[in-house]
């Protein structure tokens, strides 16, 4: 079942093959790919779009845009191997549908309980809540406050919320008792260093978070 219906772990910044392959090994339900160039994870995509390809459909695969160009986005949908995209910028709710992606995620960098509300007229069910900071749009490591989000995802049952920010194997199984999201997404919690994930890190998180009772 894909990682929308059924929710689970997304892995995002994933920036080689190799690590692709320890995630899936690992029991991710997603993994993200970023095309900021403005991102420490950034991929180029004329390079790394045969290996996306190539890793086929065994989790479902999220490119992951920041104010993306015309150019770029053409380059996504003709690829044929995104199962879903991910707007991460300043993207207003009229160019994500614009776009034309038949599933899509908009990123809300939470700020205050505005910026929450504000979700709401992305015409989408899911959305991701990430830690909000000046210095960069995503995948710093930045936690969110998942107090400030939990009433607000309990109120809205129709959507399908995915959890990031300064989450690590340490805290995402009080975050998702407290929060109850769809699901959770992680890039520098299972990395030692950006670009690179660590599987020990991987898999501490992958079974941190699926076996909550444990």
């Amino acid at each position: 079942m894909s990682f929308f219906e059924s929710g689970g772990v997304k892995i995002c910044g994933i920036t080689n093959p190799e690590d692709a392959s320890l995630c899936l090994s690992a029991g991710t339900d997603a993994l993200g790919f970023n095309f900021f160039p403005g991102s420490s994870r950034s991929i180029e995509p004329d390079e790394s779009i045969p290996w996306i390809r190539d890793l086929g459909n065994k989790a479902d695969r999220v490119a992951v845009v920041v104010n993306a160009s015309e150019e770029l986005l053409e380059k996504i949908r003709a690829a044929g191997c995104f199962e879903a995209v991910q707007f991460h910028g300043d993207e207003s709710p009229e160019f994500c549908v614009q776009a034309g992606f038949p599933r899509w995620i908009k990123a809300i960098r939470v700020s205050g309980p505005d910026v929450v509300a504000g979700s709401l007229t992305f015409p989408t069910p899911n959305i991701l809540f990430d830690g909000w900071t000046a210095k960069a749009y995503g995948g710093t490591g930045q936690r969110l406050d998942w107090d400030g989000v939990r009433d607000f995802v309990l109120a809205h049952p129709d959507r399908r919320f995915i959890l990031a920010g300064g989450l690590t194997a340490q805290n995402v199984r009080q975050a998702i008792r407290i929060v109850r999201p769809h699901a959770v997404d992680v890039a520098s919690g299972v990395e030692l260093s950006p670009r690179k994930k660590d599987e020990y890190l991987v898999r501490e998180f992958i079974f941190a978070a699926k076996h909550l009772g444990s």
